[in-house]
């Protein structure tokens, strides 16, 4: 018979269930949203109870046609949103401050002026942002009535997404994460994968609090009390999402550059140990096998699709991203316009919280089908500022990018990222690669797949974009990109970084 992976991907919009053979084949599918708010400007939350409302109907939804049942369940998710529950109950104690949340500024504001920066980066490999998730969870125990005290009793379980999944699909009995959404938080020493005492007295965190820390392939527990699973299978992997895309890119070696296309975008490459990034990259865990770990140089986007369904809603089209796409494609070029989707700062390779949206190049003449592919453009000239800085601190001269994530499905967008970098990009078919990726290492755990180099055998289908542009025409258009980001930090009177 063959074996079968259930794959759970929660992600910022929704989530997926993807039921996988062991051929790599996706026999089964299906998805569900989750809701999202902004009580504040720059404030983003979710509901801890609905994203595992979501987890659940998707599982159910891709199960009730499937073929078969699975044998082992894999999980990829979210990265650095956070939420802290009560044990006794597993009742969220307070909203989920999802990654994009920048109500930190001020702590992070507080840390570098302590000129604590040097020695936060050089145990993390992170820079001081609001980002990643110590000073959210820091935050969260400041807002519940006695937090830090019931978090240092062990009253409270606080942890990224991929712990809170992993809580309830073992009923409550197991309270772990993965080294990678460990990595995330800046509470891990990345060189050692510990919990950092240092760390933890900065942000006033609990360790009892916390997740047991542990490789991203291996039998995290079993299920219990699902609803459409039976109690015993094995949950074999947790990985954040953009590592799991990069497992399933088959990027295992030092020399591919990936970008995931999402809500934001993140650019990762495979280093063999941490790399100090000179321009505002992050060292990070790639994955963590029981025999190793696997290091990896990150630039995160913080709003990349995001924005293009920000300008859906903003012209109140239906279905935002297929509109703002059809509606760019109704113009050659954007007629002079560059937006920068700064709406909640800048991420890599800028880190600059202070910077806001800007639309420049305005004239008489300008549509808004000039503003919609000015927001397209503004992806790819995103991922362009990360992969300089990716290519100059890793020594790397990549031949080709890797590209997935819903974001990539667009040609057009695919042309203009290989026209802006001016090196071919090589898209994976699949719409769900961080899915495959944890299905991956799932399989690892459980047999289903003896080694790397077997997954690295499997059919995947890939389609290439050559670029078409010139130099000049190139760099100009770049150039106008680059005055226009510096608008967009300069009326907020300057950055943190960068």
């Amino acid at each position: 018979m063959p074996a079968h992976v259930l794959a759970i991907d929660q992600g910022t919009t929704n989530t997926k269930a993807l039921l996988i053979d062991d051929e790599g084949r996706v026999v089964a599918r299906a998805s569900r949203p989750v809701a999202i708010s902004f009580p504040q400007p720059g404030w983003v939350e979710q509901d801890g109870a609905a994203i595992w409302q979501s987890v659940e109907d998707a599982i159910e939804a891709c199960l009730g046609d499937a073929p078969a049942r699975p044998d082992v369940v894999g999980v990829a998710n979210q990265r650095e949103s956070v939420l802290v529950w009560a044990r006794d109950t597993g009742r969220p104690a307070g909203p989920c401050i999802v990654w994009q949340c920048r109500r930190t500024s001020g702590f992070c504001d507080e840390l570098r002026r302590r000129g604590l920066q040097e020695a936060i980066e050089a145990k993390t490999g992170l820079t001081i942002d609001p980002l990643f998730s110590a000073s959210k969870i820091r935050w969260l125990l400041d807002a519940i009535p006695n937090g830090h005290a019931r978090a240092a009793a062990g009253e409270l379980c606080a942890g990224t997404i991929d712990s809170w999944v992993l809580w309830n699909l073992t009923g409550g009995t197991v309270h772990a994460c993965d080294a990678t959404n460990a990595s995330r938080t800046q509470l891990l020493d990345v060189r050692r994968g510990e919990w950092d005492d240092d760390l933890l007295a900065l942000f006033g965190i609990p360790r009892r609090a916390l997740p047991d820390v542990r490789p991203s392939s291996g039998r995290f527990g079993i299920t219990r009390r699902m609803r459409s699973l039976p109690d015993g299978l094995p949950i074999a992997s947790l990985i954040g999402d953009s590592h799991a895309a990069l497992f399933g890119q088959g990027a295992f070696e030092p020399g591919l550059v990936k970008a995931t296309y999402g809500t934001g975008t993140s650019l990762m490459t495979v280093t063999p140990a941490p790399v100090r990034s000179r321009h505002g990259l992050s060292a990070t865990v790639a994955w963590a096998l029981p025999d190793g770990t696997a290091y990896a140089l990150e630039g995160n986007i913080t709003m990349t699709g995001g924005a293009i369904d920000w300008l859906g809603q903003f012209l109140g089209l239906p279905n935002p991203a297929s509109a703002v796409a059809d509606l760019a494609a109704t113009v050659e070029d954007a007629g002079g316009v560059y937006v920068v989707p700064a709406f909640a700062g800048l991420g890599a390779p800028y880190w600059d919280d202070r910077a806001r949206g800007l639309i420049a190049g305005l004239t008489r003449g300008t549509t808004a089908a000039h503003v919609a592919r000015a927001t397209l453009e503004s992806i790819a000239f995103q991922v362009r500022d990360v992969f300089d800085a990716m290519r100059s601190d890793a020594g790397l001269a990549p031949i080709a990018l890797l590209a997935d994530g819903g974001a990539s499905r667009n040609d057009a967008l695919m042309q203009w990222q290989a026209d802006v970098l001016g090196c071919p990009v090589v898209r994976n078919a699949s719409a769900d690669l961080a899915a495959v990726g944890a299905a991956w290492l799932a399989g690892l755990a459980e047999a289903i797949w003896p080694s790397l180099d077997a997954l690295a055998c499997l059919p995947r289908q890939r389609d290439r974009f050559e670029p078409a542009m010139g130099t000049r025409e190139r760099e100009a258009r770049y150039a106008g990109w680059v005055d226009a980001v510096e608008r967009a930090r300069s009326r907020a009177g300057g950055g943190t970084r960068g």
